[in-house]
């Protein structure tokens, strides 16, 4: 097995409610191509939009001319459908990350169990790596999902971090909480199986400004997907400056963690 050579942390912004506030009055605006672009000139490594099955906020054609106009990785969040993945075939995002989907959920509300669907989710894998796309899974922090990952040959697990980020709120914001501590825990020992395994270790949900550095300062965290916090702290200060404060945040997180 080979082991994923660690670099310096980045951020991936999710524009997906700059979309949402567009579709509030079903218009042309705002763009989430000028919010792409505004995320990179605050900092952002790469830009996360979910193109999901009832179209509610990102579209087609928003994936299409983000792939074709930023100047930084896109990262494409999909359910393991066949109409997804022949969309991300023809589109080609940098990665593409498999999300359970349910219609009436608000946002994705747990990972994905890859245990459950090897045999198809090995198949989407495969079909993705022919067009030249990293596939990553976004799971919970188990070890039998970690395990279930490597098998399916993706390349990068991004840890569902929403259980520690509610565990975190529910201690007031306590970081030093023993429930916090112990969701804290099982991300670095899901994150230390993902590095064994030679994938990347890669984490987001629910994240923001208040809980994100515990996570920055994990052994091997390469990316972590902020979208929600970055928006709504945009609506008050822009989302150019948004970013460059959560970029600032995570790097010192990290900066922390490497001592």
């Amino acid at each position: 097995m080979g082991r994923e050579v660690s670099g310096m942390i980045e951020l991936g912004v999710n524009i997906d409610h700059v979309a949402t506030l567009r579709q509030a009055r079903r218009t042309y605006e705002p763009d989430p191509l000028w919010a792409a672009v505004e995320a990179h000139l605050g900092g952002a490594d790469g830009i996360t939009v979910h193109l999901r099955e009832d179209r509610r906020h990102i579209n087609d054609d928003d994936v299409r001319r983000l792939k074709e106009s930023t100047q930084i990785k896109l990262n494409l969040e999909m359910a393991a459908t066949d109409e997804m993945v022949e969309i991300a075939r023809r589109i080609k995002p940098e990665m593409a990350m498999l999300v359970p989907e349910g219609r009436h959920e608000v946002t994705t509300e747990g990972g994905l169990d890859v245990a459950a669907q090897e045999a198809r989710l090995k198949d989407v894998v495969a079909r993705l790596a022919d067009a030249g796309i990293v596939t990553s899974v976004f799971i919970d922090a188990e070890l039998r999902q970690v395990e279930a990952a490597e098998r399916i040959g993706a390349r990068v697990c991004e840890l569902h971090t929403g259980p520690y980020a509610h565990a975190f709120h529910n201690a007031g914001r306590d970081a030093e909480a023993p429930a916090v501590l112990a969701e804290i825990d099982k991300i670095a020992l899901a994150g230390e199986a993902i590095r064994a395994f030679g994938m990347r270790f890669n984490a987001g949900h629910a994240l923001n400004y208040y809980n994100v550095q515990p996570i920055a300062r994990l052994p091997g965290v390469r990316e972590l997907h902020i979208g929600h916090a970055i928006v709504s702290r945009a609506v008050f200060v822009g989302l150019r400056e948004a970013v460059r404060e959560m970029k600032t945040l995570i790097r010192e997180g990290a900066a922390v963690g490497s001592v």
